[in-house]
C-alpha cells in the first residue's frame, strides 16, 4: 500500500490560492495550524482576536475561517455570526476550533453559522482534511 504525505495531498487546497484565516488568540496554536496551512500552499492571514479578525476578513475576504471560541475582543461566536451578517465575508467556510466540546457548544457554533466543528486538540492533519472536505 502506497501512502500520500499530509503535504502532497495538502497541495490540492492551491489550485486556486485558497485564502485562509486564522483567528486564535494562543501563538503555538496558530503557529500550527499556519504551519499546517503553509504546506498546502494557501493564503494565510492571522488575527490573536476578534475585533482584528473582523477587520481582516472585511479587508481581505477569507474563503475559510478558522476561528477560536475563546478570543479577547469578540469572541468566536459573535465573530462567527458578524461574518455571516456581512455580505463581504457571509461566504466564507467558517471551522470553529475549539477546547469547548460539549454536544451543546457545538450546538452553539453551528447555530451562529460555523460549518465545522473542530475539538481541541486537534490533528493537523484532521484540520487539513476538513477543511479539504469543506472546500
Amino acid at each position: 500500500m502506497t501512502s500520500v504525505s499530509p503535504a502532497v495531498e495538502a497541495s490540492e487546497l492551491s489550485s486556486s490560492r485558497t485564502r485562509v484565516l486564522i483567528a486564535e488568540d494562543d501563538e503555538s496554536l496558530r503557529a500550527l495550524m499556519r504551519l499546517t496551512f503553509d504546506v498546502a500552499g494557501v493564503d494565510i492571514d492571522e488575527a490573536e482576536d476578534g475585533t482584528s479578525a473582523l477587520a481582516a476578513a472585511r479587508a481581505t475576504p477569507p474563503d475559510v475561517v478558522l476561528l477560536d471560541w475563546m478570543m479577547p475582543g469578540l469572541s468566536g461566536l459573535d465573530l462567527c455570526r458578524a461574518l455571516r451578517s456581512d455580505p463581504v465575508t457571509a461566504g466564507a467556510t467558517i471551522v470553529m476550533v475549539t477546547a469547548r466540546v460539549m454536544p451543546e457548544d457545538r450546538e452553539a457554533a453551528l447555530a451562529a453559522g460555523a460549518d465545522h466543528f473542530v475539538g481541541k486538540p486537534f490533528s493537523p492533519v484532521a484540520l487539513l482534511d476538513t477543511v479539504r472536505y469543506a472546500l
